[in-house]
């Protein structure tokens, strides 16, 4: 595997190549990591949905959602929440902030789409219907759930989920064969679904999902009965919570980024 100090010096060039992309290529890679991580969202759903035992749900949720990001690794997609690292290449002064800045914001709309579009076709496709609407209810429930975490708290989650993601997408690029970078990528971001920590975009499926099974009548009576509180549960609650998450994993990935560049800039 790589050294901390090779890791820096090629995630320079890597960031740097990322930030001077042009935005169609920016954009349908963004879509593809953000379907990639829905799908991991999608997953650790429908695994856990039954699951009543909260610690026993995150663990199998924690050891599912991980492939997401490894997909993203594998297959060069553009994560909104790894792309933070390129606060490294801006460090090293291979690109500029601005050139970061555009990247970032390209990539966050494109993570968007891939995500509300796989969200759209499992809840309009019939897929929530497993076990009686038992998926359907888990994924209101989750939905709202995170329409409801008070802003600072979001922040603070936010921060502590990319710290994990960006270790995440740091220990799976230094690994030089598939399994060193799937076991790399796993362990860290395994680490931050378990503790219960928000990542922006995989909010941008589990809201999302959640509210288009709101918008079913047949989902929301089974939500209703369930005794899903949905008041929260609307574009302003997915607002609320999307925006101080994105926030905190900007300042958790941007601020790991630095932390190791500051480690191991100086290390030949």
């Amino acid at each position: 595997m790589l050294s901390p100090a090779e890791f820096v010096n090629l995630y320079a060039q890597i960031g740097a190549k990322k930030a001077g992309n042009s935005t169609r290529k920016l954009y349908l890679s963004a879509v593809l990591a953000g379907f990639l991580i829905a799908a991991g969202a999608v997953t650790a759903n429908t695994a856990g949905h039954m699951l009543t035992n909260a610690g026993v749900s995150r663990v199998v949720c924690g050891l599912l959602f991980p492939f997401g990001l490894i997909m993203v690794i594998i297959t060069g997609a553009e994560l909104f929440t790894g792309n933070c690292l390129i606060a490294i290449s801006v460090l090293e002064r291979k690109t500029a902030l601005s050139g970061m800045m555009r990247n970032l914001a390209i990539v966050y709309i494109g993570n968007l789409m891939g995500a509300v579009v796989l969200a759209s076709a499992i809840v309009y496709c019939g897929q929530l219907d497993l076990s009686g609407g038992a998926l359907a209810v888990h994924t209101i429930r989750t939905a709202a759930a995170k329409c409801a975490i008070p802003f600072g708290k979001a922040v603070v989650l936010g921060i502590l989920c990319n710290i994990l993601v960006c270790a995440g997408v740091m220990c799976g690029l230094c690994g030089k064969s598939l399994a060193g970078k799937a076991v790399g990528a796993f362990v860290p971001v395994s680490f931050f679904v378990i503790g219960g920590f928000e990542h922006c975009v995989a909010n941008m499926y589990y809201i999302p999902a959640g509210l288009m099974a709101a918008g079913v009548p047949q989902y929301a009576q089974l939500a209703q009965e369930a005794g899903v509180n949905l008041a929260g549960l609307s574009l302003g609650g997915f607002a609320a919570n999307l925006i101080p998450v994105t926030i905190g994993n900007i300042l958790g990935g941007c601020g790991f980024g630095a932390l190791i560049w500051a480690c191991h800039k100086t290390e030949t």
